[in-house]
């Protein structure tokens, strides 16, 4: 057997700043299900999917480490405050009816809806904790 076709992304990890804001954003905007939620040390891991997907997003903490020095936590912070830190990207079967959906529930707003030059239609928010959030259309066949 190859030995690639054994190997799947189970979890990506985003990080927030608050669970709820996060929770409220992913679930009941965005339809995905909560899958886990666990304290351990004074910190919270909430694990999210869509019901139809694997994949699942873990929200967790800034610097989300015991062992992490509070300067290095601060400059976590800092970076999840300016909107720096990486987001993540989903596909969807109408872009322009997901984008109204979000820019009404209040949710900040990086790109309307545009037609890419290679083929897709896409549009981004940030999510309540500041990470990029890009949804993508793929053109008919």
């Amino acid at each position: 057997m190859d030995r690639a076709t054994d190997v799947r992304l189970a979890q990506c990890f985003i990080a927030v700043d608050d669970h709820d804001k996060a929770l409220a954003f992913y679930c009941d905007v965005l339809g995905f299900e909560v899958r886990n939620d666990v304290g351990f040390e004074g910190m919270r891991w909430v694990t999210v999917a869509s019901p139809e997907q694997d994949v699942e997003i873990v929200l967790e903490p800034p610097a989300a480490s015991p062992d992490i020095s509070p300067a290095d936590k601060q400059a976590m912070a800092e970076l999840l405050a300016k909107g720096i830190l990486r987001g993540v990207n989903f596909t969807t079967t109408d872009c322009d009816a997901l984008f109204e959906r979000v820019r009404a529930a209040g949710f900040d707003v990086l790109q309307e809806p545009v037609d890419q030059p290679y083929g897709m239609r896409d549009c981004a928010f940030r999510d309540p904790a500041g990470n990029m959030v890009r949804f993508l259309e793929r053109p008919a066949d």
